[in-house]
């Protein structure tokens, strides 16, 4: 069983920039691709962040340019480096974790296990 804990999350202003963790119970990185996903309040969740065993990654357009996300090995841990923020990037974050990790995905429906989630505000 994968348990995935996100650590990060808080209260910004609009430009401002926060780094979210997840740390990964067991180590899944050459077999699991990840990624990070966020659900606004009365909206779908949304992927954000994707990342397969070789380290290739994926981003939708909303967040290209603006949002990184890395793992290190070492430590078990996924990270989402997320600049110059938007009220619009205000959600509820949670990382994500499936196999075989030979591709990366933003779609919801592909991964098995989550964490709780860490919450992002952006003031304006």
């Amino acid at each position: 069983q994968v348990q995935l804990a996100e650590s990060g999350g808080g209260s910004v202003q609009a430009g401002g920039s926060l780094r979210l963790s997840c740390e990964v119970s067991k180590y899944t990185y050459s077999n699991y691709r990840m990624a990070w996903f966020r659900q606004a309040p009365g909206k779908e969740r949304e992927g954000v962040a994707a990342i397969n065993n070789s380290g290739r990654t994926l981003y939708p357009d909303s967040v290209k340019g603006r949002f990184t996300i890395s793992k290190d090995n070492a430590k078990n841990t996924l990270y989402l480096q997320m600049n110059n923020l938007k009220p619009e990037d205000t959600a509820l974050y949670s990382c994500a974790a499936d196999s075989p990790g030979n591709y990366a995905t933003l779609r919801p429906i592909d991964y098995t296990y989550w964490g709780q989630g860490t919450q992002v505000t952006v003031s304006s």
